[in-house]
């Protein structure tokens, strides 16, 4: 039988490429973006490429989005849209805190919650959360990320031991990429300088935050979404997925030693 997979935050980046390696395969995809905007890009994009992915928006944090998948069976949903806020928890408003948290918990939590009534009455079913090697280890000024990844990732592993307890064949993983160039950390770290101006306690270090952080993205960034992208369709397609799924490699070690050590 083929599978029905749905994918949320398509638009771009590791999701975009996951949507496309896993049609590649053979499920149907279903592949959803933040806004019209971006699905429309998308459907040029299979366009070019002569793949086919369905596509339409849906934005997690707006219910009647969420309410489209009811109709529909699914076999694995890859929780993936997500957001990036930068700065110290010292100073960043937690409002912004609030806004990361709403997306990358809350609202994937009440999608999966809708998609579970019908993987649970047909017994069977994957769940897919995309957190991150963030949830793992603190990153400072890129905690209000940070912190919600971790809280998606005790989610995810407390939502799969539950699922296993219910009996039901749901399978639930967490997929946690490393740094990737997508542009998506750029993006998250240039957000805390919209408001770190004098007022902050670390404006006078700013400049030198800027250039540290480019450096690091030049040494850490994986160039290709190809190894995250190989783990999120083994995970797609186990019978009994593992409970991490780590990439580049080389990261995942690393955040497992700092740990170890004490980090």
């Amino acid at each position: 039988m083929k599978k029905t997979i749905l994918i949320t935050g398509a638009g771009s980046g590791i999701g975009r490429d996951a949507a496309f390696a896993l049609a590649a395969r053979g499920p149907q995809v279903l592949a959803t973006t933040f806004n019209e905007e971006q699905a429309q890009a998308l459907r040029d994009e299979c366009l070019q490429r002569g793949q086919a992915l369905q596509v339409f928006k849906l934005d997690i944090t707006d219910a009647a989005d969420r309410e489209k998948v009811l109709p529909l069976t699914i076999d694995v949903l890859i929780n993936n849209a997500g957001r990036g806020d930068s700065g110290s928890l010292a100073e960043v408003a937690v409002n912004r805190i609030r806004a990361v948290f709403e997306i990358n918990l809350f609202a994937t939590l009440e999608l999966t919650q809708l998609v579970l009534r019908g993987m649970i009455a047909r017994s069977r079913g994957t769940v897919l959360f995309v957190s991150s090697v963030a949830g793992r280890l603190p990153v400072p000024f890129l905690m209000p990320y940070s912190m919600s990844k971790f809280a998606l990732s005790a989610a995810g592993a407390g939502l799969r031991a539950e699922m296993d307890q219910l009996g039901k064949q749901i399978q639930v993983a967490l997929i946690e990429p490393g740094a990737f160039h997508t542009g998506f950390n750029q993006a998250m770290t240039e957000r805390k300088y919209d408001w770190m101006q004098g007022a902050s306690y670390f404006a006078g270090q700013a400049e030198k935050m800027k250039a540290k952080e480019a450096r690091e993205f030049r040494f850490l960034e994986a160039r290709s979404t190809d190894s995250i992208v190989a783990q999120i369709v083994k995970a797609a397609e186990a019978r009994r997925p593992r409970l991490r799924y780590v990439a580049p490699w080389i990261q995942g070690l690393g955040v497992r030693l700092a740990r170890i050590f004490g980090a």
